[in-house]
């Protein structure tokens, strides 16, 4: 895989998974990744921690039901596999 240009290589930054990935992306760029709209108008996905399904609208974003943080980075955001969760609990600073 290609980097972001980020200065990370595949695996890790916008390729990471989990907890690891949800952080990179809340932090990315001074954090103004965040909240910015994904493309299409969003992921249709569901909770990977309670279920309920929802869609993802920004590059991260919560579950409505439980609160769950969820995010996909730029490189990997056309396909709602690419989704990663941050684990219950978890919440963002």
């Amino acid at each position: 895989m290609s980097n972001c240009g980020c200065g990370h290589d595949g695996g890790r930054g916008p390729f990471a998974e989990g907890r690891e990935l949800v952080e990179f992306v809340a932090q990315a760029h001074g954090g103004a990744l965040r909240n910015k709209p994904l493309p299409g108008g969003g992921l249709p996905t569901a909770c990977q921690g309670c279920g309920t399904p929802f869609t993802l609208t920004t590059f991260v974003g919560s579950c409505p039901a439980c609160g769950g943080i969820h995010a996909v980075s730029p490189p990997r955001c056309a396909d709602p596999a690419n989704i990663q969760f941050a684990g219950a609990g978890y919440r963002l600073e």
